[in-house]
């Protein structure tokens, strides 16, 4: 059996990641399975556990830090973040082609760790800086300072998008989860280290 690809669709706070991964997941014909990390967040309204994320404690996050149980982690904003490394080893090494939907700073930390051909790096860029602002407050789900946290935080990782393989736009769902359709038919039909 053929090792799956590990894909990464990446990009600020408020740029879509999410809406536009479970539309590429509609795709039943790129046999995706999405890596569901692990959070010490809390949930967000209809966020499931298991679904969505891993809702842990800080302890047993540690805990996995400590086994080195991460393919990736960050906090921010006080909450921790991390792609579970065997969950993702299963799934690639049962032929899924694997989505991490992660934010920038774990994005390069896996992106140190798998150079070459063995990754698919795509980076989710707004319409504009103001849209993307637009998006995060109709969230409401934080306060004043977090949504300026988010936004600065926004502004330097917009900076970092050409350590990515690709680049696409998020000013329409359907239209930028085609085109990433796009590129995963390409890798799966490309990439040899299979």
């Amino acid at each position: 059996m053929k090792k799956g690809l590990l894909i990464i669709i990446s990009g600020p706070s408020g740029v879509g990641k999410g809406t536009v991964r479970r539309k590429v997941m509609e795709d039943t014909s790129l046999n995706l399975a999405y890596s569901v990390s692990m959070t010490t967040r809390a949930p967000r309204k209809k966020e499931v556990d298991g679904v969505d994320y891993f809702f842990v404690s800080a302890a047993e996050f540690q805990r996995n830090i400590d086994e080195g149980g991460f393919l990736e982690w960050a906090e921010f904003v006080g909450n921790r973040y991390g792609t579970p490394k065997s969950y993702v080893e299963k799934l690639r090494n049962e032929g899924k082609n694997v989505i991490l939907e992660i934010e920038v700073e774990g994005a390069k930390q896996v992106l140190r760790q798998f150079p070459g051909d063995e990754l698919t790096s795509i980076f989710l860029i707004p319409p504009s800086f103001e849209e993307l602002e637009a998006r995060i407050r109709r969230r409401r789900s934080e306060p004043e300072a977090i949504i300026q946290e988010r936004l600065n935080k926004a502004r330097r990782e917009m900076n970092l998008k050409y350590q990515y393989r690709f680049i696409v736009l998020n000013d329409d769902v359907d239209r930028a989860a085609a085109e990433i359709i796009d590129i995963i038919h390409s890798r799966i039909n490309t990439v040899t280290y299979r």
